[in-house]
This record gives C-alpha cells, sequence and structure tokens, in this order.
C-alpha cells in the first residue's frame, strides 16, 4: 500500500508548480496520506482480529482441565485442543473423548464457574451398556481401556437389565472410574450438547507435551 501511495503522489504533482504550491502545502495534502494509513491498519486490525474470534468460536478451542476425573488421561492443570470446526457428534466412537456442556440433571457435582465438562464417550445412541466388576461391556462385548488404572466404583446397570443408551444421547464416563460423575450419576448426555471432540493434549504434568487422541 506504501508504494501505491507514493506513486499516487508522483502522479498528482503538476509539472510547473508554483512557489506557493511548493513552499505551502494545503493541510488537507499534508493530512491526507496519515489518515489513509490509519483507516488501512485499521480494517487490518478489525479482519484480525475477526479472524481470531472466529478461529475460536468454530474451529479449534483450547480448554483447561479442572479436576481428577479423567486422570491419568488428563490431570488437572491440562489443557486440551477441542475440535469444532466441521466437528458432527453423529461421527464420535466409542473410546473418543468429548467436551459437553454441563448436562441440567448434574445436581451433585456442581463447581461454579465449570460448566463444560470432558469425559469419554462409552456408548452410542442404541446401544446397551452394563458392568461387571470392573470391567464395562457395551453391546455384550467387553471393552479394552488400558487407560483405566481405578476400580471401577459406582457399577453401570447389570447383564441382566442392562441400560440403553436413547436416541440422539451418548453414555459418557471418567478415566478415573471410583471419581468421577458422569453417566452414572445423571444419565446419559444429548449428542447436541458436546461442544467438540478433544484432539490434543497441549500441556501435560506442569509442561508442554503434544499428545494426538
Amino acid at each position: 500500500m506504501r508504494s501505491r501511495d507514493t506513486g499516487a503522489a508522483d502522479d498528482a504533482r503538476p509539472e510547473s508548480p508554483s512557489s506557493e504550491e511548493t513552499t505551502s502545502p494545503s493541510a488537507s495534502t499534508r493530512g491526507h496520506p496519515r489518515r489513509r494509513v490509519v483507516a488501512e491498519w485499521t480494517v487490518v486490525v478489525a479482519v484480525a482480529v475477526l479472524f481470531a474470534l472466529g478461529v475460536r468460536t468454530f474451529a479449534f478451542e483450547a480448554f483447561l482441565v479442572p479436576s481428577g476425573s479423567m486422570e491419568p488421561t488428563l490431570e488437572i492443570g491440562d489443557r486440551i485442543l477441542v475440535q469444532k470446526f466441521l466437528f458432527n457428534w453423529h461421527d464420535l466412537h466409542e473410546g473418543d473423548i468429548v467436551v459437553f456442556a454441563r448436562p441440567p440433571a448434574d445436581t451433585m457435582c456442581v463447581v461454579a464457574g465449570q460448566n463444560d465438562l470432558v469425559k469419554r464417550v462409552i456408548a452410542l445412541p442404541g446401544q446397551s451398556v452394563y458392568s461387571t466388576g470392573n470391567s464395562v461391556f457395551v453391546e455384550g462385548r467387553e471393552l479394552s481401556e488400558p487407560y483405566v488404572t481405578e476400580p471401577l466404583g459406582t457399577p453401570v446397570a447389570s447383564k441382566q437389565h442392562p441400560f440403553k443408551v436413547p436416541a440422539g444421547e451418548l453414555y459418557v464416563m471418567g478415566d478415573n472410574r471410583s471419581d468421577s460423575c458422569d453417566s452414572r450419576s445423571w444419565g446419559p448426555i444429548r449428542g447436541s450438547s458436546v461442544v467438540g471432540e478433544v484432539i490434543l493434549l497441549l500441556w501435560h504434568n506442569s509442561h508442554p507435551d503434544l499428545h494426538s487422541f
């Protein structure tokens, strides 16, 4: 833009300027380039801000893990990156980690200022889920969960009376099974309440640690 401004000034210069024009340029002539530069930078900054807000709102967003319900996978203070761009909860699979809005039925584990929760998807709409001992079964198949190190704690229904996930909902649990408020406490969550899928661990154990999920 600066080179174009210089060219414009050359084009406007008279071939035989009078002494008055040479020694006493008008205030409007002096102020025009400055106003143009300010206007251009204003537009650039505005576009950058809008772009940044758009990326945060529609593409990706970083979240801070506030509790130990997902330990050892995610610890308190970890930072995770959540994919929101082109995200469709219908594409989720068993084992995916998601961030979702706190369900209205959660009245036991509410913490002020924590409106988003992070858990792992255990069962999808229409699937049946139950537990036996420390093992979780979905559609009669035992889940392979190497990320779980704690005992199950509160059971998930029973083999005789498994829980069937309603249409449009997801059954979620924390990896720290013995210390997690999840679907065992307040039931399945609406798929539409899912903010996005966790795709990257940015910060872990007090230092940068890039790890994809």
